[in-house]
């Protein structure tokens, strides 16, 4: 009896030692894939050169475990508000303080979560080339009031200056229509909205062919690797800080002292609020994730010269990410510490 007891107790040490291990793998499991179980749908607008962005964090949370849907495109408000309403979980590229609008309107903090910088430093504004601007002393986008300097850019044979502007729904379009009216251009300069990618092709043919060109553009973006600002072009400065709605006070002056009539945006991701508080893994990664103006411009210009399928994009991610493991691997880290 001595001996079955024995026998009896040695097996159940064993079978409790066989449950503690797998409780363990289970926790160890469960703190490497915090993930699990959980869907994202992440979602983008019809700005193709965003999609870098977006599948890096697609990327970053399937590495946490979720389970990540393919990406859903809507126009920036109506983005936010499927983010606010828990129809879209996140969108990677907010723009700040331009989309600040579209938050407050898709509920403000009481719905979303916006921390961190994603990508800092994006600059907007007007440019001309840079022959044009030289030979006729252009600096300020208030010089297009004289019909003569406006006639220089343009295109139809109406006498009004060509702008290549913005698609709308960008927010963008809301800031040039209002500079239209505060510096006097309405009757010397026509705001050309469309596709955005075939109209900025449409002005760098002219370029290319030696016509004066006037476009809107921002950074990060593949054009201003192709009409490189100080060589190619120039940017056109605004006679004084003039923004729409409740902006209308903000200085618009960069550090420098140069002032471009836009401020300068930094990109966030912008996610659903309760997701956020329910998924603090996420939640730590939205914060803590950064990448440079250079590498998306770097990307979306692979992009401009043909790479730009699913697969070319899905590839440029894991090249950033092979670049940057170290960083990479600390994200998950730090994301992985603030689920347990």
């Amino acid at each position: 009896m001595t001996h079955l007891r024995s026998r009896v107790s040695l097996r159940g040490v064993a079978v409790a030692a066989g449950l503690t291990t797998a409780l363990m793998a289970g926790s160890a499991m469960a703190q490497s894939m915090p993930g699990e179980g959980v869907t994202v749908v992440p979602l983008k607008s019809s700005i193709a050169e965003e999609t870098f962005q977006t599948m890096l964090v697609m990327k970053a949370l399937e590495d946490l475990g979720y389970d990540v849907e393919d990406i859903k495109e809507l126009e920036y408000a109506a983005a936010y508000v499927a983010v606010g309403n828990g129809d879209g979980t996140f969108l990677a590229d907010g723009w700040f303080p331009l989309h600040v609008d579209f938050y407050e309107a898709a509920g403000g903090d009481e719905k979303l979560y916006r921390e961190g910088v994603y990508a800092p430093g994006a600059l907007q504004g007007y440019l001309i080339d840079k022959k044009t601007a030289e030979e006729h002393d252009i600096t300020n986008i208030a010089q297009l009031k004289d019909p003569e300097i406006a006639a220089l850019f343009d295109n139809n044979g109406d006498g009004k200056a060509d702008l290549t502007g913005c698609t709308p729904g960008w927010g963008c379009e809301k800031v040039i229509e209002h500079h239209l009216d505060a510096y006097g251009l309405r009757d010397t300069v026509t705001h050309n909205q469309g596709s955005y990618s075939a109209i900025i092709a449409d002005t760098i043919t002219r370029y290319q062919q030696g016509e004066p060109i006037l476009y809107y553009t921002w950074t990060p973006y593949w054009v201003s690797g192709v009409l490189v600002p100080g060589k190619d072009v120039v940017w056109l400065q605004v006679p004084f800080s003039s923004l729409p709605g409740a902006r209308g006070d903000v200085d618009t002056s960069l550090p420098n002292g140069a002032n471009y009539g836009f401020q300068a945006n930094d990109q966030r991701i912008v996610a659903n609020k309760d997701f956020a508080e329910a998924n603090p893994a996420a939640a730590k990664l939205f914060e803590i994730m950064q990448i440079s103006s250079n590498d998306i411009s770097a990307q979306n210009l692979k992009m401009r010269d043909g790479e730009d399928s699913e697969a070319d994009i899905a590839r440029h991610v894991e090249g950033w990410i092979s670049g940057h493991q170290k960083t990479w691997d600390g994200w998950l880290e730090e994301a992985r510490a603030a689920a347990e």
